[in-house]
């Protein structure tokens, strides 16, 4: 069995995200592939709001994994984000789970009567 495993490393990211966390959030990033030298990055996104900044963080560590020569997979973000991401046109570039890692997410709930 001829089975290719893949070197990678996660990183959480906790929100609430700040533009001037991102640059901090970008050298952290850039150590850790440098260090690690995996061929996927793993981010760990279940408290990230779906905004401008995280799709801004994420597609800054993005750019930090391509310039490694690693991919980057994202966990636990809310479909929101994900729309968001592919709204911004880089559903390309910053994808879902890998195949048979997608966690289940709960169903979204219907606003309630307003009023």
């Amino acid at each position: 069995m001829t089975a290719s495993t893949q070197r990678s490393v996660s990183l959480t990211i906790r929100g609430p995200l700040e533009r001037d966390d991102l640059a901090g959030l970008f050298a952290r990033t850039c150590a850790l592939l440098h260090s690690a030298r995996p061929e996927l990055l793993c981010c760990e996104l279940e408290a990230v709001a779906p905004d401008a900044v995280a799709v801004d963080a994420l597609a800054r560590l993005a750019l930090a994994a391509r310039r490694c020569g690693c991919s980057v997979c994202l966990r636990g973000a809310c479909d929101e984000l994900h729309e968001l991401i592919a709204f911004m046109g880089l559903d390309d570039v910053l994808r879902a789970d890998p195949p048979g890692e997608r966690r289940a997410r709960p169903p979204r709930s219907a606003p309630g009567p307003a009023g």
